[in-house]
């Protein structure tokens, strides 16, 4: 069950270690140490957020400023989430975390991974997301460790978000044979941001996903 999940797990850890130390390192470099880099990646556990956070933290950013950018940046979770709902729904004591956890590439490993068993799904799911969760804590840690001692350019970090991203679709694309939903998402988000641009094409891009594959879903279940 544990070397299972630590097997499926891999991928994730080769990108959020990579991105935990760039997190880690950006957030020394503004001046806040390795208890923030630690408390953040446990608490918050939202990378792209996090990322964020580090200018809303040394910019001063108001409580409410702070609440609609958490929102903007993660209104994505919102729309991807639903398919997780019937999943998740009989989980027990594993939910709360189950659903804390569910970043964008512990949804991609979990979406269609139906786990060694039915009766150890919830346990196996549990298993993977802990990984995860405690690969990107891991390699937080270990940027601001390095930030401390090592001088490091951090021009162009950032990307190291987008890199993992793309990572996420190819493997889903390799180990899916369904590749609809992968389409769906690629070319909804190209169409949205030709029409709507690139500061205001994710929210539409989410809906617009959304509506295609819960039609698509519909017609699937419908009787023939």
């Amino acid at each position: 069950m544990i070397s299972k999940a630590f097997y499926r797990s891999l991928p994730v850890m080769a990108g959020y270690i990579v991105l935990g130390i760039g997190f880690g390192i950006l957030l020394r470099n503004a001046g806040f140490g390795v208890l923030w880099a630690f408390a953040m990646s446990v608490f918050i556990y939202a990378g792209s957020m996090q990322y964020v956070g580090i200018g809303l933290l040394t910019g001063g950013a108001s409580v409410i400023t702070t609440i609609i950018t958490t929102i903007m940046v993660n209104a994505r979770h919102l729309f991807y989430s639903i398919s997780m709902i019937d999943k998740y729904k009989n989980s027990g004591r594993y939910k709360p975390y189950l659903i804390f956890a569910l970043t964008d590439e512990t949804y991609s490993l979990l979406c269609d991974d139906k786990g060694p068993s039915a009766d150890t799904i919830d346990r196996y799911r549990f298993y993977v997301s802990l990984f995860n969760h405690c690969y990107w804590i891991t390699g937080s840690v270990i940027g601001s460790l390095l930030g401390a001692v090592l001088p490091f350019s951090t021009r162009g970090i950032e990307f190291s978000m987008t890199a993992l991203f793309i990572a996420s679709f190819t493997e889903q694309w390799i180990t899916s044979k369904d590749h609809i939903p992968a389409l769906t998402g690629l070319i909804s988000t190209v169409f949205c941001l030709i029409v709507f641009g690139a500061d205001r094409f994710l929210i539409p891009s989410m809906l617009l996903i959304t509506l295609i594959l819960t039609i698509i879903r519909k017609r699937e279940e419908s009787p023939k």
